[in-house]
């Protein structure tokens, strides 16, 4: 089934959100076998995430073909369909299901060289988002520093750690930082769940407000992640559109959305509690502030960047400090270390790796063998069966009876009342749940 390397490449990208569709579908570009030209699939797995058209159009990567599906619907798509590269971008629990759905929908029939990962920086769950992958062709690590711990994981287990592969964030790029704008501009790059109480949240953007009170000459952005009704990876309960409703905000304090490219694109100052922006934004070579307000805490994500020379309060900032970044912690995190970002230096060899072993496993003789996850009915007999049901499976990963849409296409009815359904769903996450969380808080 699969195509040269150096001829035609059918890749199919899965995701649940609208980062993960940007991390999938730049990841399978990046990884494509050089030479190979590429046509890309891209499905959006239905649930509370599922990207909007202004959120896709945002994150700009293109596709050949994009549509929605349940489970099921993706399953039989992909015993239809031949693909040679499949990217699973998912929460774990997704691509575990999807990967025990898919051994049964393949069997030890042809298959394409599935690939997963992390849109960003793990620091949390470790151990049971890293399990939850296993399985997969390629497990990607994001820097060095994370391909050590992903393979500490999996060898702690007795788990083959083979798949594990070395690479960085599809989406870094951009001109190098060259010096400061007029006006001078800082942007804070807010997280839809980090930090997640009202309190705390209130800070942040009391304190970016007052920033730009003492900074008239400053340009000072809140670059926001979603629209209130919109969703990302993350659940966001309390928006920061709504938190600033009614106060006095001086004339230089913008929100702004859009391309975290293009925002970067006139940055001089980068602040943020622990969003991948940080990331994006050091691989330029931007200033970039890693806030310890709140405290330097697991919960926060911020503790990932202990090391960096990044770590700094409003305090600080607001008396001129400016970080400097450490050489060493940097290069280990998979940012531009030598040389520019957009050539030279270590990140335009990031991907090799990666693209010589799928370009390996396409030419492999006999093809590839059947999937084979760490967990099965065996080995986690309390815990795989839930997260296979979620998405109506069952333990041997077959659709389970009554599995939306498991049979056949949806009709013109069916379809109209599946987005009302949806429109339903999302509603109660977004807006009913939280108030009957915050109600029993009281």
């Amino acid at each position: 089934m699969p195509a040269s390397a150096t001829k035609s490449l059918r890749v199919a990208v899965l995701a649940d959100s609208d980062t993960r569709w940007k991390w999938g579908a730049l990841t399978a570009q990046r990884v494509a076998p050089s030479g190979a030209e590429m046509k890309l699939d891209g499905y959006l797995l239905r649930g509370r995430a599922t990207p909007t058209a202004r959120q896709l159009q945002e994150v700009g990567v293109q596709a050949d073909s994009l549509r929605e599906v349940t489970a099921a619907e993706f399953l039989r798509a992909m015993t239809g369909e031949s693909y040679d590269v499949l990217v699973l971008a998912l929460v774990g629990g997704g691509v575990q299901a999807m990967l025990h759905g898919l051994r049964h929908a393949w069997g030890t029939g042809p298959r394409p060289v599935v690939v997963t990962g992390y849109v960003g920086v793990v620091y949390e769950k470790l151990a049971d988002g890293l399990l939850l992958r296993h399985g997969a062709d390629l497990v990607l690590a994001n820097s060095a520093h994370d391909a050590d711990r992903f393979r500490a994981v999996f060898e702690g287990v007795g788990a083959d750690a083979s798949a594990v592969t070395e690479v960085a964030l599809p989406f870094l790029g951009g001109e190098p930082y060259t010096g400061e704008h007029e006006p001078y501009t800082v942007v804070f790059a807010a997280q839809p769940s980090v930090p997640d109480s009202r309190r705390d949240r209130a800070y942040l953007l009391n304190r970016l407000i007052e920033h730009a009170r003492r900074h008239p000459e400053r340009e000072v952005l809140l670059k926001l992640r979603s629209k209130p009704g919109e969703h990302t990876t993350h659940i966001e309960e309390l928006p920061y559109q709504k938190l600033v409703q009614g106060k006095d905000v001086p004339a230089n304090f913008q929100l702004v959305y859009g391309h975290m490219g293009d925002v970067l694109d006139r940055t001089d100052l980068l602040v943020t509690i622990s969003s991948t922006a940080a990331l994006e934004s050091l691989h330029r070579r931007i200033p970039t502030v890693v806030l310890t307000d709140l405290g330097v805490r697991e919960v926060l994500g911020n503790h990932h960047f202990t090391g960096s020379g990044c770590l700094a309060s409003w305090d600080q900032l607001d008396a001129g400090h400016r970080p400097a970044p450490d050489e060493e912690w940097v290069a280990r995190q998979g940012v531009a270390a030598g040389g520019t970002p957009s050539g030279g230096g270590s990140y335009a060899t990031a991907f090799d790796t990666a693209r010589e072993r799928i370009a390996e496993l396409l030419e492999r003789p006999g093809g590839l063998p059947p999937l084979n996850p760490y967990y099965t009915p065996e080995t986690a007999p309390g815990y795989l069966p839930g997260i296979l049901a979620r998405h109506h499976l069952g333990p041997d990963g077959a659709p389970l009876p009554g599995a939306p849409a498991a049979d056949k296409e949806p009709g013109p009815v069916r379809q109209i009342v599946r987005r009302a359904a949806r429109g339903a769903y999302r509603h109660g996450v977004q807006r009913v749940a939280p108030v009957i969380r915050r109600m029993g808080e009281l």
